[in-house]
């Protein structure tokens, strides 16, 4: 089975898939966790992100993977877990340069594609029901207003420790949310065959009940 979620930054979207896999005892597929670490590296070797030839590179030369660590999923880029590095501020301010190149997208599309056809597998981003897993048996967009999205990624980034601008921080999601709903390929949009839900004023265990409530009517 494979189950799709799309939506924003900060809309919950990726706490919610890693419960859904929890609960039914899927595969969970962070894809923005694989373009972040994409990110990581680019950055570790100093790579001009707007360099596509480069990045394209890079991208087919990277094992990024997720591995079970202590009871928790960890992302291993090239054998390091950067699962905390690939959340900082530096990261969340270059990701959506890297995941709107073209070339680097068909690269890391077929990665989760290929990593999709081996398990039943719950997977998020920005275009996941749309280019990723067309025929996925559910798709969700998970989606929340922009003053709750950004009020939750600063909560996010208080308990990493790291010092806080909250207008920084919703330009940021605006801009991010700017570059995915205009990028050339794999845009951020609302699908027709998609169930949407606003989580602005719903609990994680409301949202994930919602969601288990339509993969259990079928």
């Amino acid at each position: 089975m494979q189950i799709a979620i799309d939506g924003p930054a900060g809309a919950g979207k990726s706490t919610v898939a890693r419960l859904i896999a929890e609960r039914l005892g899927f595969i969970y597929i962070d894809t923005g966790a694989m373009y972040r670490a994409l990110t990581w590296k680019a950055l570790a070797c100093e790579i001009d992100l707007q360099d596509e030839e480069k990045l394209y590179e890079l991208a087919r030369s990277t094992d990024i993977y997720f591995a079970k660590l202590a009871d928790q999923q960890k992302v291993i880029c090239d054998g390091i877990d950067v699962s905390e590095a690939i959340r900082s501020p530096l990261i969340n301010a270059h990701v959506s340069v890297v995941a709107a190149q073209p070339r680097v997208r068909n690269v890391m599309v077929k990665k989760q594609q290929d990593m999709a056809c081996r398990a039943n597998v719950v997977m998020d981003g920005r275009d996941i029901g749309e280019q990723v897993l067309p025929e996925a048996d559910f798709k969700f967009y998970i989606t929340a207003s922009l003053d709750e999205r950004a009020r939750r990624r600063i909560l996010e980034m208080e308990k990493q420790g790291f010092a806080i601008d909250e207008k920084s921080v919703r330009q940021q999601i605006e801009k991010r949310d700017r570059m995915d709903q205009e990028r050339e390929l794999g845009a951020l949009k609302i699908l027709d065959d998609a169930i949407v839900i606003d989580t602005s004023s719903l609990s994680i265990d409301e949202v994930l009940n919602r969601m288990l409530a339509v993969i259990g009517e079928t």
